[in-house]
């Protein structure tokens, strides 16, 4: 089974980069290039990919906007691309539906990897990108940070406690087998368990879930955030679609 994606990046370097590299992969067909979230918008109800890659920030429409309408309107599912310790805004993405983050510095195998777990119907939390996510957490005033009642966590087991506790900190099955001595499959029965049982979509909202009830309490407060690197964005294009789209009305 191919798995076909579109990739938005206003910058030209790396969304082609990007797409070079998934394009180069037997399984894999990059459907359409994009340079804002309005034509990764467009790409994606047109084309009807499996998984849309898209940077946070855009012109036009922000991937996190982009990001808010490919899930509600489609199955496709959405990677965000972000620099890490410059984007304030992964909190806000996960809840607008991302399955998964990449760092723009990403090795081409993780990139290629992450996109084959997401089209799966998994999710990618990277631990450096759980981190940024305590950081955007911390960040907020107490009062304005969403919450839920640790009460929602009692129909847990002990160990799908923990289970989750682990998966918000981002490590991935075989990293919670070895830390809790079982087996992946044992860790994988867990993580469905917790995700059946709190009526959650994926690892992404398990991760979201464990920060609001407190089962992971941040202990720390963030320091100062590094300007982006390279500043202003390209100027916005038609997108590069490799299969020309009908052209969508809603969109001008």
């Amino acid at each position: 089974m191919t798995i076909r994606v579109v990739v938005a990046d206003d910058q030209e370097l790396v969304r082609s980069g990007f797409a070079m590299i998934l394009d180069a992969q037997p399984d894999i067909e990059v459907l359409a290039e994009a340079a804002d979230g309005a034509q990764a918008l467009h790409a994606v109800r047109a084309l009807r990919p499996d998984v849309a890659l898209l940077d946070i920030r855009m012109p036009v429409m922000d991937g996190i906007e982009a990001c808010r309408a490919i899930s509600a309107g489609s199955d496709c599912r959405t990677v965000m691309l972000t620099t890490f310790d410059s984007d304030e805004y992964v909190y806000e993405a996960l809840h607008a539906g991302a399955s998964g983050f990449l760092l723009k510095d990403v090795r081409r195998d993780d990139l290629v990897h992450a996109v084959r777990v997401v089209a799966a119907g998994d999710s990618l939390v990277a631990p450096s990108v759980a981190r940024r996510l305590i950081v955007e957490y911390t960040s907020r005033p107490v009062a304005s940070r969403p919450a839920r009642e640790p009460a929602l966590l009692d129909v847990l087991t002990a160990r799908e406690r923990e289970t989750l506790l682990h998966l918000a900190r981002g490590l991935s099955n075989a990293e919670i087998a070895a830390a809790l001595v079982v087996s992946e499959h044992t860790v994988k029965t867990h993580v469905g368990n917790v995700l059946s049982k709190l009526g959650l979509r994926d690892r992404i909202q398990a991760v979201i879930c464990a920060y609001e009830t407190g089962l992971v309490a941040p202990s720390y407060e963030p320091g100062p955030v590094a300007p982006s690197p390279g500043g202003g964005t390209a100027a916005a294009s038609p997108a590069r679609v490799r299969r020309t789209p009908p052209h969508d009305p809603s969109l001008g």
